[in-house]
């Protein structure tokens, strides 16, 4: 009897010390390095995503269509300069859209240089890829008309 009682006692000993052993040796624990006690450490600044200026040959691009569309007058520079800025921020303006960022995507759609037609207006301002100006369909052939 007096063995059980000693497992006994011994079991609840080991049992409350082993979590209090493992508490104090996570409870003091020193960072690693200094940075990590420093709470207030620099963080790494988030790096820019997109394009940051508008390269010579689109700018030539924009200043055309702007030319062609009556808010920009003289000839193309080649630069995105302040006149062309400007003209760009009131063709937005005049849209109702935003000024801040220039060019807005939905001012270059309407200058006719978006993705899809960025080639076509530059060579040939005057085509238009609107459906009330579709392509002509080519004419019928002998076989077609059997």
């Amino acid at each position: 009897m007096k063995f059980g009682r000693l497992q006994l006692i011994s079991a609840c000993l080991l049992g409350a010390a082993v979590p209090a052993m493992a508490y104090a040796a996570h409870a003091h624990r020193v960072p690693a390095s200094a940075k990590a006690l420093n709470k207030h450490s620099a963080k790494p600044k988030p790096q820019l995503l997109g394009q940051r200026s508008i390269d010579n040959e689109r700018a030539t691009q924009i200043q055309n269509a702007l030319i062609h569309s009556g808010y920009l007058t003289g000839d193309p520079s080649g630069h995105w300069d302040g006149e062309t800025e400007a003209a760009m921020t009131k063709l937005q303006a005049d849209n109702g859209w935003q000024t801040k960022l220039v060019p807005d995507s939905r001012a270059i759609i309407k200058l006719g240089l978006g993705p899809s037609t960025a080639s076509n207006t530059v060579t040939n301002p005057t085509a238009s890829n609107s459906p009330a100006n579709p392509p002509a369909a080519p004419a019928p052939t002998q076989h077609d008309l059997q």
